[in-house]
């Protein structure tokens, strides 16, 4: 039988009663499923649910072959080792006991001795130069997300399941997934906001409100589908909307026509031109008239609103949130941050880095790159002061926020609302609500607390207070803060920075986007020493 999964009438709602789904149906096959949709509708839910993590309150899931699943992150126990997550670390006590001689018949008879090949040929496909006896926690955040996917390809599934498996990841750490999944061919059902590895898919699949729509191809291909489908959408408004009017129009002409018959009718009937028992038959037609004419135009203006409710609900998923950030009038000759033979670290006599130095004036936009451990964050720290320098100098000249991953600059315990008023105090209440609108968080939705967003929510309410006031910083720092934004939101917000005149610095390692902000610079930095290295883009 061929692998497959099939979900069937499939329903999940939230605790609190929202509907993710309502009588899903969806298969998916031997093919690489790029799985789409804006944060909150559900992705990473259908994932569990098709995973058995969660069981359907309504509906079924039948699945033909193995599943594998990687989560969005690895948990690391203490003195856990990469055998330990391959579940090997007992036949690769039993090979290194039969390599000393010391091993027992038995477990000589049971011992793998193609263990140790196999498990180095899935670490060098995810791009990990690690052995079975690396301990986790000597590895970074992207290098245990490659020891789980190393892990999983180890043991040969019909299906991948992929939550965001590129994230924390570096630039290297990204190619490798990126090539594991353009080498596979067995199933793939992959949650992704990585528009690089989304183009190594056969499909897109994408959840919306509405429901869940497959396209073939992959995630470029969508995109031109998407284009057409919003300018359909937009006809459809427009042609809805023209209805609409011409049905107001029309029974209103109706009922004028009436009331001139009526009103001649009346006059006749003044000059004694008609018997009075006719008379009472006229009104009643005239009233039967008037009453059928007001059901049916009734109906009318009923199936044009819908229809144009349906066009507009389309637009609302097609279309992305909206980005627009006022002015924060940097001069181009203004220098904002000056960073002059900067030596740092956590650790005496291991600085993390070294003989820095570094400038930035007028709205530069600055990516800082380089594979994880390089010192990236430790840059970060220098510069937003949590960390103090061993040697040299910092200094920030201008107004400055950072947007990191966990968006630390929101107090959890507060409403989006209440925490955009603390960092926007000169903002009213109307101008607040305005701004937050335009980052899709409108009327209740703005009364989310922090604590209970998702992290694609998350980084849109951090985005929302930051950039959306009044008086945005003249220097904005972004570490790695789009990791778990949708697509079309990530769209938006590359849209809104490329129209921000300040300062821009940026640790990513998503290509796309470092272009889609219209990186100027780079400041690399290499594992181990720390230097400045500009590039034009």
């Amino acid at each position: 039988m061929p692998a497959s999964i099939i979900l069937a009438n499939l329903s999940w709602s939230t605790p609190d009663g929202r509907t993710l789904f309502s009588n899903l149906d969806l298969s998916f096959g031997a093919e690489r499923t790029g799985l789409v949709g804006r944060n909150g509708v559900g992705k990473t839910t259908l994932l569990k649910l098709i995973a058995r993590e969660l069981r359907p309150q309504s509906g079924a899931i039948s699945s033909g072959g193995s599943l594998g699943t990687l989560r969005q992150s690895v948990q690391v126990k203490p003195g856990e080792t990469v055998a330990d997550i391959f579940g090997a670390t007992e036949a690769l006590a039993i090979l290194r006991r039969a390599e000393a001689g010391e091993a027992t018949a038995e477990e000589l008879a049971a011992a793998d001795w193609t263990l140790e090949t196999r498990i180095a040929s899935a670490l060098d496909r995810a791009g990990l130069g690690a052995t079975p006896e690396t301990r986790l926690e000597a590895l970074s955040g992207g290098q245990s997300t490659r020891a789980g996917l190393a892990a999983l390809i180890f043991t040969d599934p019909d299906f991948l399941i992929l939550d965001e498996p590129t994230n924390n990841l570096d630039r290297d750490g990204r190619e490798a997934v990126i090539e594991l999944l353009a080498n596979w061919r067995a199933g793939a059902i992959v949650v992704s906001h990585d528009r690089e590895l989304l183009d190594a898919m056969d499909a897109i699949v994408e959840l919306t409100s509405l429901g869940a729509t497959r396209y073939g191809g992959n995630w470029s291909q969508y995109r031109e589908r998407k284009v057409l489908e919003l300018a359909a959408a937009e006809h459809d408004l427009a042609d809805a909307e023209k209805r609409v009017a011409e049905v107001a129009r029309s029974a209103q002409a109706t009922v004028e026509r009436q009331a001139r018959r009526d009103g001649a009718g009346r006059r006749k009937a003044a000059k004694g031109g008609i018997p009075r028992i006719m008379l009472g038959g006229l009104k009643e037609r005239s009233e039967m008239t008037g009453g059928e004419n007001a059901r049916l135009a009734e109906r009318r203006r009923t199936r044009a609103r819908e229809d144009a409710a349906a066009a507009r609900e389309r637009i609302e998923i097609l279309q992305p949130l909206s980005v627009r950030l006022p002015p924060t009038g940097l001069p181009a000759n203004k220098v904002v941050l000056r960073i002059d033979d900067v030596t740092a670290g956590y650790r005496p006599g291991q600085p993390i880095v070294r003989n820095l130095s570094f400038n930035m004036t007028g709205p530069e936009r600055v990516a800082v790159t380089g594979p994880n451990g390089s010192g990236k964050t430790t840059l970060l720290a220098l510069i937003l002061g949590e960390l103090q320098p061993w040697a040299g100098t910092v200094r920030v000249m201008t107004s400055v926020s950072m947007l990191d991953q966990g968006v630390s600059l929101l107090d959890p315990s507060l409403s989006i609302r209440d925490n955009f008023r603390r960092i926007n105090a000169q903002a009213d209440e109307n101008a607040c609500r305005a701004a937050l609108a335009r980052f899709m968080f409108r009327s209740e939705a703005a009364l989310q607390i922090v604590s209970t967003l998702s992290g694609g929510q998350l980084l849109r309410a951090g985005l929302a207070c930051v950039l959306g006031g009044p008086a945005p910083p003249s220097l904005l720092i972004l570490d790695e803060s789009t990791n778990h934004l949708d697509i079309d939101s990530l769209a938006a917000v590359e849209v809104g920075l490329r129209a921000y005149d300040g300062a821009l610095l940026v640790v990513s390692h998503d290509e796309i986007f470092l272009k889609g902000i219209e990186i100027s610079r780079r400041l690399e930095l290499p594992a181990g020493l720390s230097r400045q290295v500009s590039v034009a883009e």
